[in-house]
């Protein structure tokens, strides 16, 4: 994984964290609570915690969705499957929404409170956001490249046309 894409993903983990930590000062009845991240405040099932590892493991993509490749629930699941799509890029999935323990689960494991939920190569990617950035850079086919998969866009090349090769009859 790039710098460029670890930075990002950085950044944004420390966004949502800040916002959370914010967001509990307004909510919060007490002034002396303090506030927990998900993996202090509630433990991860080590048998549901070992299968996840073993999904992700086992798949070269393996992304966590709301609903199935063939009907999303979700605009943002919807979007990350049609950009793996895009790339031919072959992948697996599991349906957040079909298990409340493992919904609450993957935010705890990923430290990434919100869904779809992408992994190249047992390592998380990001969400929706990340992913099409990847892909409007262009970053998205090396990526795939590293993890043994070939984009179907990564032969393409930009071919504008060109006023030379346009032809005038007289």
């Amino acid at each position: 994984m790039n710098s460029s894409l670890l930075f990002r993903r950085g950044i944004q983990q420390y966004s949502i964290r800040s916002f959370n930590n914010i967001s509990s000062r307004f909510t919060s009845s007490s002034s002396s609570t303090t506030t927990k991240s998900p993996s202090e405040s509630s433990p991860i099932d080590s048998e549901l915690k070992n299968k996840i590892t073993d999904f992700i493991k086992a798949n070269k993509v393996a992304i966590f969705i709301k609903g199935e490749p063939n009907a999303p629930s979700c605009g943002f699941s919807n979007a990350v499957l049609q950009i793996l799509k895009l790339h031919g890029c072959e992948f697996k999935s599991k349906n957040i929404l079909e298990d409340v323990k493992l919904r609450e689960t993957m935010k705890i494991y990923s430290n990434w409170p919100t869904f779809p939920q992408v992994y190249f190569n047992g390592e998380f990617v990001g969400g929706c956001d990340i992913l099409l950035q990847m892909h409007q850079s262009g970053e998205l086919v090396e990526e795939l490249k590293k993890v043994g998969i070939q984009s179907k866009l990564s032969n393409l090349k930009n071919t504008a046309p060109s006023s030379s090769s346009s032809s005038s009859s007289n």
